[in-house]
């Protein structure tokens, strides 16, 4: 099994603490929390949840076809983005896929559970880790199936619209599947290629819902496929992954405009704080686009142990392919937050 963050019961059991006293900066989850439009329609839930949920989440799809103006008939919902990476390679069943690295690691397991040929886009460090899309085009061929985390995850870099549209234009002419994964585009929404799905048979867009929308109890997420491709993709997937408290969520999520502006005020005031912090304290930061940081310390292995200590937990990169013992994942969180985890790398910085 994969090693992921946010796993602080791992955490919690492994260093004798209550779940409750863990800070925790290695899962990328909007400090704000819940929306409260969320917390009250969970209150209000009726008898409606002694039958089973609805397999197809017509509701949430129709949301979400007005939210985002695409076919309803074009939304597959899933129990998360995950799940639907994984349901793209078993419906799919590519024989040779295309993997940046570093990113995410769930692309490489879906695609060795179909026995597929797996080839790297090596990502440069001296390049900041951005995406060189000539060579990457020029690597779609021959592949049946590409993945693209945009922006990326762990590097919280992102990828033009006008760039990605000429990688999906690309994927067409060579006919390899390109799966592009924007469980973060919340953060950065004028990027999205989601409309560009109905003209492109060979273009899949999936988004979550666990980031943006702090929704990650209830594992919420959908794809947005061309016409040519839900057939294969329903006849593929479980019936039921997605409750119906998660649907219920997700429709209220969607409508609560006032939670998406104070996202947008928090995440910028706190990133400022986290920035200055980093250039304060002369730890090297990729600059990002999302509520994340990758950070560079010499010492990380032992920067990782003492934060510990302190029950905060961040993200060990070393086991993304690409990377090494260096690098750290922090999240942008609260203002009180984001000061004790700058006073904890303060202590170590200065040791």
């Amino acid at each position: 099994m994969t090693e992921h963050g946010g796993n602080i019961y791992s955490f919690a059991k492994r260093n004798r603490v209550d779940e409750r006293e863990i800070l925790d900066f290695s899962a990328s989850i909007n400090p704000l929390g819940l929306p409260e439009t969320v917390i009250s329609e969970i209150r209000n839930i009726d008898s409606s949840m002694y039958h089973y949920p609805d397999p197809d989440a017509e509701r949430l799809k129709q949301t979400i076809s007005i939210y985002y103006g695409v076919k309803p008939e074009s939304v597959v919902c899933g129990n998360g983005s995950t799940e639907l990476i994984y349901l793209c390679t078993r419906a799919l069943k590519p024989k040779s896929v295309l993997i940046p690295s570093p990113t995410f690691s769930e692309y490489e397991r879906a695609s060795l559970l179909v026995g597929a040929e797996i080839k790297y886009h090596k990502l440069r460090e001296e390049n900041y880790f951005d995406l060189e899309h000539e060579e990457f085009i020029k690597d779609l061929k021959g592949c049946d199936m590409a993945f693209l985390c945009n922006p990326n995850n762990p590097t919280g870099r992102h990828i033009s619209k006008e760039l990605m549209l000429e990688l999906a234009k690309s994927a067409l002419e060579s006919k390899c599947y390109l799966v592009v994964d924007e469980a973060f585009i919340d953060f950065i929404p004028e990027n999205s290629i989601i409309h560009e799905t109905a003209n492109n048979p060979f273009l899949i867009v999936l988004r979550s819902m666990t980031k943006f929308y702090a929704l990650s109890a209830f594992r919420l997420g959908f794809g947005v496929f061309h016409e040519s491709l839900i057939g294969n993709i329903l006849n593929n997937k479980e019936p039921w992954t997605v409750n119906t408290i998660a649907q219920i969520a997700g429709i209220a999520a969607l409508n609560d405009e006032k939670y998406k502006k104070k996202t947008f005020r928090v995440i910028r005031e706190d990133k400022n704080l986290m920035e200055s912090g980093f250039r304060r304290l002369s730890i090297a930061y990729l600059p990002s686009a999302v509520n994340y940081y990758l950070l560079k310390i010499i010492n990380a292995q032992q920067a990782i142990k003492s934060l510990q200590s302190s029950n905060i937990m961040v993200r060990d990169c070393s086991n993304f392919k690409g990377l090494n013992g260096l690098y750290i994942r922090v999240a942008v969180k609260s203002k009180e937050d984001n000061l004790r985890l700058l006073k904890g790398l303060e202590n170590i910085c200065a040791q």
